[in-house]
């Protein structure tokens, strides 16, 4: 095992699967000769050269679209778009043609396509370069997707990613990137080094997309989360005292349904938290699902805690990132409801 933040761990996955299968190839803006602006495919384009990790224009539909033709014709591309607020030019060729193929093909075709992109707030980027789209990818048939909360399992999943056969878009959250966070505004200025690592094993090894993790074993309540908010949530559950069972989704599509069913059931409560607009935002389908199954064992409605309903405000940020506060008052609520 080693130490590792989660820009190593994704860098470590990439890289054992450049050494894997010579299939695999990764392009994107500025990951090769400068290794990306967060340094996730640091050396990956001197260890493999420029015919394995290619830099590209700065046009997001080009970069998807080339991907999809090598994807195709047999290769296996991971392509990086440098902030998924940038993800937009390329939403067409998403949604169009990569998610469709196979159906469309009647199964003759398939591009095994892994789609790496930054995600969330908490860095002072502003509107621009804080976005959580991941519910929109959420809504599209044909797409898997990811946001893993640890270095271990940001390894773990991107390996299965890439060897998926189905297109995988695969959200980072660069809150914790360096490590985790407590979503405290006054952690904001704590240098991310400061941040303990994770745990990771140094070769090959895969995390299962498709399956929820127990963070923390509770009671109480169920809090269901993905990305940055776990960290919040474990902090927020442990300031109010509360003792709430913790499940990262980690998998938006295809969701781990009997995870979430089998502890709401058990504690009867649930709290969905996620950093993403709270209206059309992925936690309504959570709510929808989680109501639907466990409508008879609920003790009190379920609540979401998310990010406004507004672009994403540089001047503001810590009141419209779902800290400990806003998670904990959630927690007090539904223990206090009827």
């Amino acid at each position: 095992m080693a130490q590792m933040n989660m820009i190593q761990a994704l860098n470590s996955a990439m890289d054992i699967m450049l050494g894997r299968d010579p299939k695999v190839v990764i392009l994107g803006e500025d990951i090769g000769y400068f290794g990306g602006v967060f340094r996730t495919t640091d050396g990956l384009q001197r260890k493999y050269g420029e015919h394995r990790v290619l830099d590209t224009p700065i046009a997001e539909g080009g970069i998807v679209a080339a991907a999809i033709g090598m994807g195709v014709n047999g290769l296996r591309p991971v392509a990086e778009i440098q902030f998924a607020d940038y993800i937009y030019p390329a939403y067409d060729q998403i949604v169009s043609e990569l998610a469709r193929l196979r159906y469309r093909s009647a199964g003759e075709f398939f591009a095994p396509v892994t789609i790496r992109t930054p995600c969330g707030g908490g860095i002072r980027g502003g509107q621009t370069h804080s976005q959580s789209p991941e519910g929109i990818f959420a809504h599209v048939s044909g797409l898997k997707v990811v946001m893993p909360s640890n270095p271990y399992d940001a390894k773990g999943l991107l390996i299965s990613a890439i060897e998926d056969d189905d297109p995988v878009i695969f959200f980072e959250p660069k809150r914790i990137y360096n490590g985790p966070f407590d979503g405290q505004p006054d952690q904001a200025a704590v240098p991310w080094s400061a941040h303990p690592k994770g745990e990771v094993p140094d070769g090959y090894y895969k995390v299962p997309i498709g399956r929820c993790e127990v963070v923390q074993a509770g009671t109480a309540v169920t809090v269901v989360t993905y990305g940055t908010m776990v960290h919040v949530c474990v902090a927020a559950a442990r300031s109010a005292g509360i003792d709430a069972e913790i499940i990262d989704v980690r998998s938006m599509v295809p969701l781990d349904v009997d995870t979430l069913v089998e502890s709401v059931r058990r504690t009867g409560r649930c709290v969905v938290v996620h950093e993403a607009t709270r209206f059309g935002g992925f936690g309504g389908e959570l709510s929808a699902t989680i109501q639907e199954e466990c409508f008879w064992h609920l003790e009190a409605p379920i609540l979401r805690v998310a990010g406004w309903d507004t672009p994403y405000p540089h001047a503001f940020e810590w009141e419209y990132f779902p800290g400990q506060k806003r998670v904990a008052n959630a927690l007090k609520r539904v223990m206090e409801a009827a």
